[in-house]
């Protein structure tokens, strides 16, 4: 499989077509067109095609794409045949709710252990995942291989968590603090996850489309006068 330097917004498009080769691979489809795909996603079958194309060949002319293959593939590229290791720091309401309602093995990672630093909570376990104290974390991470924290701690203790993870050598952070993380100095690759962004996006759009409906009953008004 080749693998050239790909934009931000192909990888991003991957988990899409992740997703829904999953729903047809439930609804017993083993074969789909670039059309029909594109079709369900709401992109161009070239564009799809050109997706694809960075990584390889992966359908045949006037077959499309066999469904399971092409998932595996897919799951491939995206690293879910690797079996990363991962660890939470901060075992609060989000963190709480990863780890009992997110299930990371089945996207490729095993979560190894929590971090936390209330004493009520350190020493127990949630969904087998024991969690630890917080002035465990840098000789867990010295003894044990992570590639990546799912930093879910309040806000002003993220840089310094960050700081901890980056310096012993984390590979990625997956970041749910609401603070926009960047360490310039680091090689630490880091997914800022805000809620915020998505109810926003849809604020806008229903802005949209109440301002639209107000601009068509306006017209409709003046041509009635």
């Amino acid at each position: 499989m080749k693998r050239l330097k790909v934009s931000n917004n192909v990888i991003r498009r991957l988990p899409r077509y992740l997703r829904k080769l999953d729903e047809l691979n439930a609804q017993g489809i083993s074969r789909v067109s670039s059309s029909e795909l594109g079709q369900q996603l709401g992109l161009t079958p070239s564009q799809i095609r050109q997706d694809f194309s960075c990584f390889g060949e992966f359908g045949q002319q006037g077959y499309g794409y066999h469904v399971p293959t092409l998932r595996e593939q897919i799951g491939s590229i995206l690293g879910m045949d690797r079996s990363y290791q991962a660890v939470l720091i901060g075992v609060g309401n989000i963190g709480h709710a990863l780890i009992d309602n997110f299930c990371f093995s089945d996207w490729g990672f095993r979560l190894t252990a929590a971090f936390d630093v209330k004493p009520e909570v350190i020493g127990s376990t949630f969904n087998k995942v024991p969690v630890l104290s917080m002035e465990e974390l840098p000789r867990y991470l010295d003894e044990n291989p992570v590639n990546i924290a799912v930093l879910t701690v309040p806000k002003d203790a993220a840089i310094p968590v960050t700081r901890i993870l980056t310096a012993h050598g984390v590979e990625a952070i997956w970041n749910f603090t609401n603070v926009e993380l960047t360490e310039p100095n680091s090689s630490t690759i880091v997914e800022n996850v805000h809620f915020s962004d998505s109810l926003l996006s849809l604020s806008y759009y229903i802005s949209e489309r109440i301002d639209e409906r107000s601009a068509r009953a306006a017209r409709e008004a003046r041509r009635e006068k």
